[in-house]
């Protein structure tokens, strides 16, 4: 049975984002799975027709890429039997993730390309700049101190404790573990609760960096509308108790929306009812626009609340420090399934976190106007240019939830790619397979970068057909920009990457 057209796509991640024929740009990419063994000899790979739908590309530019990697030795291909990768059959194939369209997010791109795919800030703020000189300083002074701290260091764990207790959730050290990032609590999350084959509970759609973390236990998604809307119907029956359940209670990745109060609370009631363990992520819970006030914590409504936390949105992604609250108990667990892997985070950076959280709501607050301005602006450029995309204003976050009037996605992705712009299909962010009609945009950009983009995607939307499915698809001989150039040339426009 070849591999599916759509797998092999979210493997090649943004394969044409660079400059040249495409066919030689996907025999690139392809020779590059092949030799480093993600794509193990005797795979059958998809036929040449259905392989080009996936990919919004024209037949010729599949049938070049392969003869390219024909003649190279590295594929194999028979009238009949199909296109293999040359080799015997492994018994055993190389482990690998099942989803490597994360991974492509964080690639670095081609400078031509305007990111709208990843949403985080783009450059390490003065006040992270701040923190850490005052953060430098503090190592030089220590002694007795040989820095592991499985836990995370006791200022930071502090700075934690009391951020929360601020905000109306009275919290302990004890009750926080430090971790690199929000992505690595959710992954020790999912090794504490998650047997093989459990079921998890989650939204639809929801942060595609937790689903990787469920799946990469084994996990089965079971998904419920955005809230959880039906949870305690969900967790009723005994026989069907979910291992957990996971939640973006606050500028809910990606759609934006906010849990209300009386949601809040009989969400955290029935979890603590069933046992199930709930994780709520709050990693933009601090990023409400001006005059937008967002609930309490969803801890502050149950005591068994699990809550993920990290500065990587509303500071800056490679500042990896994040956080776990939750009870003493299960951060003594958690502590010690990290020290397996990692005896403790980077402790300047913990030092500058800790310094960085007592003014946390102030940023926020202070960037808030901002961040705001790129949102209406982003809106606003959609209505000019791309007026029948359907897409709502939230009240905070980082990205907006775009649907698509025709076609998928995934087809359209890989056509904006070629214009210029990377933007986040919405498949791989609902493990239900009901956003395949949606886009992910974020809004962080600059105005110009933000108004060039959808000048381009507008370009790309035509190229695509309007949504049609069919549009005009390039071939074997068409470069990755050819279109774009020509475009530009009748409306010239600065270009921004």
């Amino acid at each position: 049975m070849p591999m599916a057209p759509t797998a092999l796509a979210d493997r090649l991640g943004r394969w044409s984002s660079g400059r040249g024929p495409l066919y030689l740009l996907l025999a690139a990419r392809l020779r590059r799975l092949v030799d480093q063994g993600e794509l193990a000899p005797g795979t059958a790979l998809p036929p040449d027709r259905s392989l080009a739908a996936a990919l919004a590309v024209g037949r010729g530019t599949v049938v070049a890429a392969y003869e390219q990697l024909r003649t190279e030795g590295r594929i194999v291909r028979r009238q009949g039997s199909g296109t293999r990768v040359a080799g015997p059959v492994r018994d055993r194939p190389r482990e690998t993730t099942g989803a490597p369209v994360f991974l492509h997010l964080l690639e670095r791109q081609d400078a031509d390309v305007i990111l709208l795919a990843c949403a985080a800030p783009a450059a390490p703020p003065p006040v992270l700049l701040s923190a850490y000189e005052r953060a430098v300083a503090q190592l030089a002074l220590l002694t007795g101190d040989i820095g592991y701290h499985p836990s995370g260091h006791p200022r930071l764990r502090r700075a934690v404790a009391d951020h929360y207790t601020r905000r109306g959730v009275p919290t302990a050290p004890e009750q926080i573990l430090v971790t690199n990032g929000g992505q690595q609590a959710l992954s020790l999350l999912a090794r504490a609760f998650v047997e093989p084959g459990g079921e998890v509970l989650v939204e639809a759609p929801t942060y595609p960096g937790a689903l990787e973390a469920f799946r990469e236990r084994s996990a089965l998604l079971r998904t419920l509308p955005v809230g959880l809307d039906g949870f305690e119907t969900a967790v009723r029956s005994p026989a069907r108790r979910p291992d957990l359940a996971y939640v973006v209670s606050t500028h809910h990745n990606p759609t934006g929306a906010v849990l209300p109060p009386l949601a809040r609370r009989r969400l955290a009631v029935a979890a603590g009812a069933a046992g199930v363990p709930l994780i709520d992520d709050e990693v933009l819970a601090q990023l409400a626009f001006p005059g937008d006030d967002t609930p309490p914590p969803l801890a502050a409504y149950g005591a068994t609340v699990i809550t993920v936390g990290s500065l990587s949105k509303s500071v800056w992604g490679g500042l990896r420090v994040g956080w776990i609250r939750a009870t003493e108990a299960i951060v003594d667990r958690l502590a010690r399934l990290r020290a397996v892997h990692d005896l403790g985070g980077n402790l300047p950076a913990q030092l500058a976190a800790a310094e960085l959280l007592p003014g946390l709501e102030r940023w926020c607050r202070d960037t808030a106007a901002d961040r705001r301005a790129r949102h209406d602006h982003l809106l606003a450029e959609l209505a000019r240019r791309l007026p029948q995309w359907q897409v709502r204003p939230v009240g905070g976050g980082q990205t907006l939830w775009v649907r698509l009037p025709h076609g998928d996605g995934d087809t359209f992705a890989q056509t904006a790619l070629r214009h210029g712009v990377a933007v986040l299909p919405g498949s791989g962010l609902d493990a239900s397979g009901a956003s395949k009609d949606h886009v992910r945009l974020h809004f962080l950009a600059s105005p110009d970068d933000l108004t060039e983009a959808v000048r381009r995607l507008a370009v790309a939307w035509c190229a695509y057909g309007g949504g049609q499915g069919g549009g005009a698809p390039a071939g074997a001989g068409v470069t990755a920009r050819s279109y774009e150039r020509s475009a530009d040339r009748r409306n010239p426009v600065r270009r921004t990457g």
